[in-house]
C-alpha cells in the first residue's frame, strides 16, 4: 500500500490541485475558525500543520463529557485507552505497564513526557485543549513515540481576573467539582490556581455477599498553580506546580470466564458467549480482601523563551515524583481469593533545550538537546495461597525491585525550507541514546525460623530468603528522521505526503545471565529484547469547501513494523511474571475520513469512518510446553478493520443571546481481538456501538450553563483486557452513564 500511497501523493502535487493536510477531529469547534496548536514544537493553525492530528478543545472536552484520557476513544480516530492506561493508536501499542515496561505512545502534560501509565488516567481540568498526533514523532518527540503522542495542555495564566466554578453529577454516584480563578500580576504576568474532585462509584455489582465494599471506584483530587506572562518585550514563561491524590478501589476486571464460559485452551481461540450488562458487570465469586489505593503524585516543570530575534532559544524542564500504595485481591484459578500489597516510589526528570530559527525566511526550522532520567523502586508481596504454593511455609511472596533506572540523551534537528511561499519541504532527524537496568529479586517470607526449608537458609536475611535474583543492564541508541512536503492551496488547503521513522528501545525479563546471580539461569538471548522500529509512510489532505460550509479530512498510511515487544502474564518456575519478547514483523495500512459540515448557522453535523488493517506478518510464538502458533494475517492488539462516527448538533437561539445545543453522537467499531500469548490465543469483541447525547443551555455571553447528558446509550460493556492462567481476568470498559453538569463565569 506504501507505493499506491507515494503514487496518490505525487499525483496530488502533480496537478496541484490542493494542500496536503493533517486530519484535525471534528470536535475542535462548531465553526471553521482554526485552533492554534504545537504539534511543531511551535504555535500554528491546525489547518496548515501537516501533521496527522486531533486537536480537542476545553469547550468540546467539556461537551464530550471528557473528564479523562478513557474517553479520548471515542472522540479521536484509530486510538484506544484503556482503564489500566493502556495507549494504542492505529494498532501500535504496548501492554506491558509494569517497571520495566515502556509505552509505544508517548503520554505528555504540557510538553512533559510522562513514564508512568498510571498518570494517563489523571482527570482533565482547566485544559486549553488536548492534542493527539498519530504516528511516529521520533524527531521533534523522541522517546518511545512509535505510535504517536498524546500532548494535554493546561491553561495558561492571563493578566486579567477570571474565575470559574463546574459542578456535576450522575449515576453511580457520581460528584464533580472544578474550580478555578486567575489573578493578574502588574500589566502582562498572571497566577492561576485550579482544582478538581472526581468520586464514582464502581460499576461492578456483586454476585455473591461480601463485606468487602467495592465504592468508591473512583476518588481523586487534583490542583494546580501556574505564574506566567511576558516580562518585556523578549521574555515568555510558566511555572506550574500540581498535585493529585487519587484513592479508590480501582477494580474494573471479572474472571475471564464470565465472557469466555468455556474456558481456553491452548492455541484455540475461545468463543466470546457474552451477555447483559448486568451479567457482564457481575462478581461470580464473594470478595476476601480489599482492592484500594493512596496514589500520590507531585510535579513542577517550567517553560522560558527568549526572542532574540533571529533565534527564539526555550528551555522546558520538570521534576515528578509518585508514591503509590495499594491493596489488591487477586483471584486466583477461577476460585481462590489471594491478597496483595504493593508500594512503590518514582522520580523522573526532563530538561529540553529548543531553537527555533529562520523566522519569516524560506529556510526555517529548529534544534535541540534533551535528557530524562526515572528512577525508581517498589514492591508487591503477594500472600497466601499463592505464597505457599510457590514457597511451602511461606506467608508471603514478593518483588522487590529497584532502583530500576531509565536515562535518555537525544539531540535533534528539523528543517523547512519554503520552495515557493505555499510549497514546503522538511526534513528531520534525531539521534538517541537509552540506558536502562534494574536490580531486584523474587523473595519469600516466612513467620519463623523453623518454617524455613533448609535449603533455603543460605539465602536467608531475617525472614525474607531470597528465591532468584533480576539484574539487567542494557545500552540502546537510534537514529530516526523525517521527510514531508506540504502544498497549501490557495482558497483550498493543505495536502501533504511524508516518510517518518520511529523508534522504542529495547529492554529486559525477569532473571538474569547464568552466573551472574542467586538463581540465574537465562541467556541474554532469553533476558533481553531488541528495540522496536516502525517507518511510516502517509499522504492526506485537509480542504476547506462551499465558503467554509464544508471541511474534509483525508489521510492514508502504510507502516513497516519491526521487532515488536509483546507482553504475556506467564508463569516461570512456579513465578508469575510479564514476559516480553519481539514478535517478528507487522503491516498497518490505513485510511482516516472527517467531514465537518455547517449546512447553517444553527446546525453541525460530523462524520468519519476509518479503515485499519492492522496485522502480523511474520510472528509465531512458542511455549515452554513446546506449543506453537503461526500469527501471520492476524490482527494486532485493539484493532478494529472499520470504525465510524455520526454526529449532529442542532442549536436553538433562545433570547437575547441564549442558545440551547441538542447533540447526538455515535461511535460505531467492527470487532477487535486482544491477544494472550500465554495461551496463544485471541479473545474476540464483537461489534458494538456507543451513543451519546447532550442538551445545554448556554446563558448569553457565555455567564453559565447547565446541560443534561447520556452516554453509553446501549449499555454495552467492551473487553479492554483478557488473560487466561493464575490470575485470568477480563478488563471491562464503562456502562450507560448519565447526569448533569453546570457551570458559571465570573
Amino acid at each position: 500500500m506504501k507505493e499506491v500511497i507515494l503514487a496518490t501523493a505525487a499525483s496530488l502535487f502533480a496537478v496541484a490541485s490542493g494542500p496536503v493536510w493533517a486530519q484535525s477531529n471534528a470536535s475542535e469547534a462548531g465553526n471553521v475558525d482554526d485552533i492554534i496548536v504545537t504539534a511543531t514544537r511551535q504555535s500554528t493553525q491546525l489547518s496548515k500543520t501537516p501533521i496527522a492530528m486531533s486537536a480537542v478543545t476545553n469547550t468540546a472536552l467539556r461537551d464530550a463529557g471528557i473528564i479523562d484520557a478513557r474517553a479520548l476513544t471515542n472522540a479521536v480516530p484509530n486510538i484506544s485507552v484503556t482503564e489500566t492506561g493502556q495507549i494504542t493508536i492505529r494498532g501500535v501499542t504496548s501492554s506491558d505497564g509494569t517497571e520495566k515496561g515502556d509505552p509505544s505512545a508517548a503520554y505528555l502534560l504540557d510538553g512533559i513526557y510522562i513514564a508512568r501509565p498510571d498518570e494517563v488516567l489523571g482527570a482533565y481540568y482547566d485544559l486549553e485543549r488536548v492534542e493527539v498526533l498519530r504516528g511516529p514523532q521520533g524527531t521533534l518527540y523522541g522517546r518511545n513515540t512509535t505510535a504517536g503522542v498524546i500532548n494535554v495542555i493546561s491553561a495558561r495564566p492571563t493578566n486579567a481576573f477570571e474565575a470559574s466554578l463546574d459542578g456535576r453529577y450522575g449515576n453511580l454516584d457520581m460528584i464533580g467539582v472544578t474550580g478555578m480563578i486567575n489573578v493578574p500580576v502588574g500589566d502582562t504576568l498572571g497566577v492561576r490556581a485550579a482544582v478538581n474532585y472526581d468520586r464514582r462509584n464502581s460499576y461492578l455489582l456483586k454476585g455473591v455477599p461480601s463485606n468487602i465494599s467495592l465504592n468508591p471506584n473512583r476518588d481523586m483530587l487534583s490542583s494546580r498553580l501556574s505564574f506566567g506572562g511576558t516580562l518585556g518585550d523578549n521574555f515568555t514563561f510558566v511555572v506550574r506546580g500540581d498535585f493529585t491524590q487519587a484513592k479508590g478501589a480501582q477494580l474494573n476486571s471479572v474472571p475471564t470466564r464470565v465472557f469466555f464460559p468455556g474456558g481456553v485452551t491452548v492455541g484455540v481461540d475461545p468463543i466470546y458467549v457474552g451477555g447483559s450488562s448486568k451479567y457482564l458487570r457481575t462478581l461470580p465469586y464473594a470478595q476476601q480482601f480489599p482492592n484500594n489505593r493512596n496514589n500520590k503524585a507531585y510535579g513542577i516543570m517550567g517553560e522560558f523563551t527568549y526572542d532574540f530575534g533571529p533565534v527564539q532559544l526555550t528551555y522546558l524542564g520538570s521534576y515528578r515524583e509518585t508514591k503509590r500504595r495499594a491493596n489488591q485481591n487477586y483471584f486466583l484459578f477461577g476460585a481462590l481469593n489471594n491478597p496483595a500489597t504493593s508500594h512503590g516510589d518514582f522520580e523522573q526528570n526532563s530538561h529540553e533545550l529548543r531553537a527555533a530559527f529562520g523566522a519569516g525566511n524560506p529556510l526555517h526550522g529548529q534544534a535541540g538537546i534533551y535528557y530524562f532520567k526515572e528512577e525508581l523502586s517498589l514492591e508487591l508481596i503477594l500472600g497466601n495461597p499463592l505464597a505457599s504454593l510457590v514457597a511451602p511455609g511461606a506467608i508471603g511472596f514478593a518483588f522487590p525491585q529497584g532502583p530500576v533506572v531509565a536515562r535518555s540523551e537525544a539531540g535533534f534537528g528539523q528543517l523547512t525550507y519554503d520552495i515557493t511561499p505555499d510549497l514546503h519541504v522538511t526534513g528531520g532527524i534525531r539521534y538517541t541514546k537509552d540506558f536502562k537496568s534494574r536490580d531486584g529479586g523474587t523473595v519469600a517470607d516466612f513467620p519463623n525460623t523453623a518454617s524455613i526449608p533448609a535449603s533455603l537458609l543460605p539465602k536467608c536475611t531475617g525472614l525474607r530468603c531470597v528465591l532468584s535474583q533480576n539484574i539487567a543492564a542494557q545500552n540502546y541508541k537510534k537514529t530516526t528522521w523525517k521527510f514531508g512536503i506540504d502544498y497549501d492551496a490557495p482558497g483550498l488547503g493543505l495536502f501533504y505526503a511524508s516518510v517518518s521513522s520511529g523508534y522504542k528501545a529495547g529492554g529486559f525479563n525477569d532473571g538474569c545471565v547464568t552466573g551472574h546471580g542467586l538463581g540465574c539461569g537465562l541467556n541474554e538471548s532469553q533476558l533481553y529484547y531488541n528495540p522496536e522500529t516502525l517507518t511510516a509512510y502517509e499522504a492526506g489532505f485537509k480542504v476547506k469547501l462551499i465558503e467554509n460550509a464544508l471541511r474534509l479530512n483525508v489521510s492514508a498510511f502504510h507502516y513497516d513494523y519491526g521487532n515488536l515487544q509483546l507482553s504475556q502474564s506467564t508463569v516461570v518456575g512456579g513465578v508469575p511474571q510479564v514476559l516480553t519478547q519481539n514478535a517478528g514483523t507487522a503491516k498497518v495500512d490505513g485510511v482516516e475520513f472527517e467531514a465537518l459540515i455547517n449546512p447553517s448557522d444553527n446546525d453541525r453535523v460530523e462524520l468519519s469512518f476509518n479503515y485499519l488493517d492492522a496485522r502480523y506478518s511474520n510472528f509465531t510464538p512458542t511455549l515452554a510446553s513446546g506449543a506453537s502458533r503461526n500469527f501471520k494475517g492476524l490482527q494486532l492488539d485493539r484493532s478494529p478493520k472499520y470504525t465510524a462516527v455520526a454526529g449532529y448538533t442542532h442549536t436553538f437561539q433562545i433570547g437575547d443571546g441564549g442558545k440551547i445545543d441538542a447533540a447526538v453522537r455515535t461511535h460505531l467499531s467492527a470487532e477487535y481481538h486482544l491477544q494472550d500469548l500465554g495461551a496463544l490465543v485471541q479473545y474476540r469483541q464483537p461489534s458494538f456501538t456507543k451513543t451519546d447525547v447532550t442538551l445545554t443551555y448556554t446563558a448569553p455571553k457565555g455567564r453559565w450553563y447547565v446541560q443534561g447528558f447520556a452516554k453509553n446509550l446501549e449499555n454495552e460493556i467492551t473487553l479492554e483486557a483478557a488473560s487466561s492462567g493464575i490470575v485470568g481476568a477480563a478488563t471491562i470498559g464503562e456502562p450507560r452513564t448519565f447526569g448533569i453538569r453546570t457551570g458559571i463565569k465570573f
